[in-house]
């Protein structure tokens, strides 16, 4: 019989009615939780291990990190098959990324939870969770990273995002698609996930500011969080990657301090590049020396950069590590 751990964080999957306030709480308890999987036991043994009981907002980068560290640990044990981590939905993406790119482990690490709580009609935790387990347990798992089953579909956790406040299908891959799905207690793959890198570290610079870019934007926003002792900044631009002509002194005043710079795009789908070489275009940014970040979110390049100044702040070595490969120099 495969064995698997389920770790518990939170998250609307373990909420239900407050009928004080009217709203949606953390309730209900790992074990209540697993009564409500019919026919579980038949493909696997489960061991709940309850990590918190954080709605997602509440997950900050040293939490996932103490995840990480648990997860590291269970995960190496013989008996172990895989594990289920129950999160919120708000940001399960970053946690999962955030695990995807600091563990490597062959056993499967899978991301669940709900969309609505226990007290709603239609209450998809149950069903989430089951899926997530039936994924640790399928053999065409292994070595395939962090994953995140959420509507029976199963995605890579560096190209899944949420698209929707309410839709159960809202976890999406918007250039890419699922890997596969989830039928009954079968997985099917339609296709591999791109190459893992990794980042060895075991720890992280959380003072990482993350900027969304729009018209007319100058440079007081990304000098106040410099002066402010952010170590790394994120910019969301514009399209392809570019920003208002006058965040440029802004872009320059953080490199001129060593706070490394990563772009990326506002838009859900298509990568960065240096295409555009009017003043505050790509090409002029790449120029001045900010890091592209491929076709990643906000958030997650955010996540990214945690890391990375956490393993080393020597820029030349952050921007090897950030773009590992993606992009030659013009």
């Amino acid at each position: 019989m495969k064995k698997v751990a389920v770790i518990f964080t939170g998250g609307t999957i373990s909420m239900k009615l407050d009928e004080n306030i009217q709203a949606a709480i953390p309730a209900l308890s790992p074990e209540e939780l697993l009564t409500m999987l019919m026919g579980i036991k038949k493909m696997a043994e489960i061991e709940a291990i309850h990590f918190g009981s954080f709605p997602g907002p509440h997950i900050t980068p040293q939490k996932m990190l103490e995840l990480s560290k648990l997860t590291a640990k269970i995960i190496k044990r013989p008996d172990i098959t895989g594990v289920v981590v129950t999160h919120g939905t708000d940001n399960m993406e970053e946690s999962a990324y955030f695990l995807d790119l600091i563990l490597d482990e062959k056993k499967p690490v899978v991301f669940t939870g709900a969309m609505r709580n226990s007290s709603e009609l239609g209450y998809d935790g149950p069903s989430n969770l089951a899926a997530a387990i039936a994924t640790v347990c399928a053999r065409e798992s292994m070595d395939k990273g962090v994953l995140v089953v959420m509507n029976n579909q199963v995605y890579a956790a560096d190209e899944v995002t949420k698209t929707h406040t309410l839709a159960l299908d809202t976890f999406q891959s918007m250039d890419f698609g699922p890997l596969g799905i989830v039928d009954q207690d079968k997985v099917i793959y339609y296709r591999e996930r791109k190459n893992k890198k990794h980042i060895r570290t075991d720890k992280i610079e959380a003072s990482v500011g993350l900027i969304k870019v729009a018209s007319g934007m100058d440079s007081s926003l990304i000098k106040s969080l410099i002066d402010l002792g952010m170590k790394g900044i994120v910019l969301e631009g514009m399209g392809r990657g570019n920003i208002p002509p006058d965040m440029v002194e802004g872009v320059k005043y953080a490199i001129s301090k060593n706070i490394p710079v990563v772009l990326v795009s506002r838009c859900p789908k298509g990568r960065v590049l240096d295409t555009y070489g009017y003043p505050g275009g790509g090409k002029e940014l790449r120029n001045l020396g900010v890091i592209l970040g491929d076709n990643l979110s906000g958030q997650k390049a955010r996540i990214k950069l945690m890391l990375i100044l956490g393993l080393t702040k020597d820029m030349d070595e952050i921007k090897s590590l950030f773009e590992e490969g993606l992009y030659t120099t013009k």
